[in-house]
């Protein structure tokens, strides 16, 4: 049996490591702040009361749990906690009445301070 030689077996180890290390890479596109579900004509339930435990690092946001809309009916998506992102702060997701239905508006990690208003400048393109 001959064995490849020393350069095409460094190769192949090179493109067996790199594409183990490129399955763990996930591309996450940004939410527009209300996102454009159908009208809800069923009014979500009270929110469920949910035992908030130690936070696994200090510092660490809670993010507490909604009634989410499953395009037949309210489902529950429960709390967790989440890093906090530095210059933000965590606006809840929530349900909003229009008229005889009901619109669904994501939570979302707001910018507050003077980088909520470079990030308006940037959005109207004048950054």
């Amino acid at each position: 049996m001959t064995y490849p030689n020393r350069s095409i077996r460094i190769a192949l180890l090179a493109v067996a490591v790199s594409s183990l290390m490129l399955t763990g890479c996930v591309v996450a596109t940004a939410q527009p702040a209300y996102v454009r579900y159908e009208p809800v004509l069923v009014a979500p339930p009270p929110p469920r009361v949910e035992v908030i435990g130690v936070a696994p690092y200090p510092g660490y946001v809670w993010i507490g749990g909604y009634w989410g809309w499953s395009g037949r009916s309210h489902h529950w998506v429960p709390g967790r906690w989440e890093a906090p992102r530095h210059g933000h702060r965590w606006e809840p997701h929530r349900w909003e009445r229009h008229g005889d239905h009901w619109r669904e508006r994501p939570g979302r990690w707001e910018p507050h301070g003077r980088d909520r208003d470079r990030d308006r400048h940037e959005r109207r393109g004048r950054g």
